[in-house]
């Protein structure tokens, strides 16, 4: 069972829902949580882990040999992201543009084109919650504006650690509904978006939810923060807007100082109080039980 814990704008609260049903998941039930946030994982923060490894991704970029170029300009023409561009009797390459697509080597006649590396940044592979749950996380080299390949080498690891021992994963997705959310968004079981439900923040849950349609994956929702003091409205904008496309909405998170104040310490809401236990225990079952019947496919 794999799952995404979404949401559509960052500070919905989907890092603490994530961590805390990481925390009542079940230890007869084997689990890996995964920070997919590359950009601004903090995961971490709330599950602290004990690193057991960590690796460097690169990716593939050219690297001009003056001496073989013929100047052709091949490798130009093919460059979709404009990467590689020709003044006068030179080639000037942007490696910071660069897809890694290997396009521009395919079409060099001369093989002026060695194979050199930039890098993307890092993945780490851990224990958290006294070694009873596997952890995985990505975290981007400082100025890097490409998750996407470190995205799909987090994948790519992750399937690894599957293949050695099977589990259930939570996936703690990037916010928004940008390329990389997408990416974490493949090949799930189940998207939980987690609702922030201020004006802003159900605008952006709309938008979510009208992303992850193409995607076809079923879709799951819990409120994060109801009940606040003048947000009737608020809250019963989530519940209309999941009645009207069949969302089922599996959880209602209160708005109380003592999750803030939990929150703000780097401790997990599940260990707040037994109530608040008992909740994302719900909140397990009914994902669980969402997850396996295979949900109803998001509304295009």
């Amino acid at each position: 069972m794999r799952i995404a814990i979404a949401s559509g704008k960052g500070g919905a609260g989907k890092t603490t829902v994530t961590a805390s049903l990481a925390r009542v998941w079940g230890a007869e039930t084997p689990l890996v949580v995964a920070d997919t946030d590359v950009e601004a994982p903090n995961l971490h923060l709330f599950l602290p882990p004990d690193l057991t490894a960590r690796e460097r991704v690169d990716l593939e970029v050219p690297v001009w040999d003056k001496e073989r170029c013929t100047l052709c300009g091949a490798c130009r023409d093919i460059c979709r992201y404009k990467a590689i561009a020709r003044f006068a009797s030179t080639l000037q390459f942007f490696p910071d543009m660069c897809h890694g697509c290997g396009g521009c080597f395919a079409v060099c006649p001369a093989d002026a084109l060695k194979r050199g590396a930039r890098e993307l940044g890092v993945l780490e592979e851990g224990t958290v919650l006294a070694g009873s749950v596997r952890y995985l996380g990505g975290r981007t080299r400082i100025g890097e504006a490409m998750t996407p390949p470190l995205l799909r080498a987090l994948g790519r690891r992750l399937e690894a650690m599957l293949t050695v021992c099977p589990a259930d994963v939570l996936l703690d997705s990037p916010p928004g509904v940008s390329c990389p959310a997408m990416t974490v968004a493949r090949d799930v079981d189940a998207v939980l978006l987690v609702a922030d439900p201020t004006p802003f923040g159900f605008h952006d849950f709309r938008l979510a939810h009208q992303a992850y349609g193409p995607q076809g994956v079923p879709v799951a929702v819990t409120v994060n923060r109801a009940g606040m003091e003048g947000n009737e409205a608020g809250d019963e904008a989530v519940r209309a807007y999941c009645r009207q496309w069949k969302l089922p909405l599996l959880a209602e998170l209160p708005f109380e100082r003592t999750a803030a104040e939990h929150y703000a310490a780097g401790r997990l809401a599940a260990d707040i109080s037994p109530d608040w236990r008992r909740r994302f225990e719900s909140l397990r079952d009914g994902l669980r039980a969402f997850a396996r019947a295979g949900g109803e496919p998001c509304a295009k």
